[in-house]
């Protein structure tokens, strides 16, 4: 089974920083910057790292639910324009995230 059901090529999540003062350039936070990954069918990934690294961000980037700031991301040999509101209408047709039970 060599077929690729995900693909995300340099993927990037920037999320602007708010400054004091209209004059301040603050800069963007880089929550995820520049991740490749590749999953296959009938398989499993896990994402491990420490509080604040990327890991929740990078999931809902993955599906969706916040805006990509650059890089490829490829489902199911369609490549997703992560700027166009009906690609992910489709995706997530066949995309969804499980959230962790934190009483579990």
């Amino acid at each position: 089974m060599n077929e690729t059901l995900l693909h995300a090529q340099d993927l990037k999540v920037h999320f602007p920083l708010s400054a004091g003062w209209p004059w301040q350039d603050a800069g963007v936070l880089k929550a995820v910057d520049g991740v490749s990954l590749a999953l296959q069918p009938g398989r499993t990934l896990g994402l491990v790292g420490e509080s604040g690294c990327g890991k929740s961000t990078l999931a809902r980037a993955l599906t969706g639910m916040v805006p990509i700031t650059a890089g490829d991301l490829v489902f199911d040999g369609r490549r997703v324009e992560h700027r166009k509101p009906t690609t992910w209408k489709s995706l997530r047709r066949d995309v969804q995230m499980i959230f962790q039970d934190p009483l579990a």
